[in-house]
């Protein structure tokens, strides 16, 4: 009878090992499973991180600025205008074919975007609205590219790239665009946009008069 219980006592010992071994290898395949998790979301965190930050700094240093509008008068109104815009201190490079311009006389508002009329430097033959022409071969929903510094010859006809140290001229017909052009004391504002970034804003209001000249800086 002894021996018999004293088989029986090993027997539970064994079993509560067994048990315990079990429970054991279960809670290391669980924490193997919770770390295997932790690290995913790790991974997928730092990803997700380093894109945000790819774009924020994209929204926040890419963009362009305008550093200057010049108009054409036929001596009632300005018919033909150009906008100078560059790239910001540490913007990337800029695809003007994806940008757009809004502008409005405080009564019409124009959506402009880029519609093929082009003049390299070497075409613009010193004067900004009759050597350069060709840009101004638009319609009240498009405006033109005449290249005004471009060291790297990124900025082309079907693509023009404009990148850090470029300097372009975005041209426009108010004609086109308002039927009118702009007369004299109208107040104009508007946003150069491009497909990626901040925004060049302008705002100005044309001379009280057009006697006496025939291109007049505005902005």
């Amino acid at each position: 009878m002894g021996k018999i219980k004293q088989i029986l006592k090993s027997s539970d010992i064994a079993d509560m090992g067994i048990g315990a071994m079990i429970v054991f290898i279960a809670m290391v395949l669980v924490a193997g499973i919770a770390a295997s998790v932790l690290v995913q979301t790790a991974n997928k965190l730092e990803i997700q991180a380093m894109t945000t930050g790819d774009e924020t700094i994209n929204q926040v240093a890419t963009g362009l600025k305008v550093s200057g509008i010049y108009g054409h008068t036929t001596g009632t109104s300005i018919d033909l205008a150009y906008i100078t815009v560059e790239p910001r201190a540490g913007a990337g490079d800029i695809d003007l074919s994806k940008a757009y311009i809004e502008i409005s006389n405080s009564v019409q508002k124009c959506v402009l975007t880029y519609g093929g009329s082009y003049t390299a430097k070497s075409a613009i033959a010193g004067d900004m609205f009759n050597g350069g022409a060709g840009a101004y071969t638009l319609t009240a929903k498009q405006f033109g590219v005449m290249v005004l510094e471009d060291a790297d010859g990124s900025v082309v006809s079907a693509t023009p790239v404009a990148n850090l140290g470029d300097k372009v001229a975005l041209t426009f017909d108010a004609t086109q665009c308002f039927g009118t052009g702009l007369p004299v004391r109208t107040d104009v504002w508007g946003i150069v946009q491009p497909e990626e970034g901040s925004s060049g804003a302008f705002a100005f209001t044309t001379p009280a008069s057009f006697a006496g000249s025939a291109v007049f800086s505005l902005y």
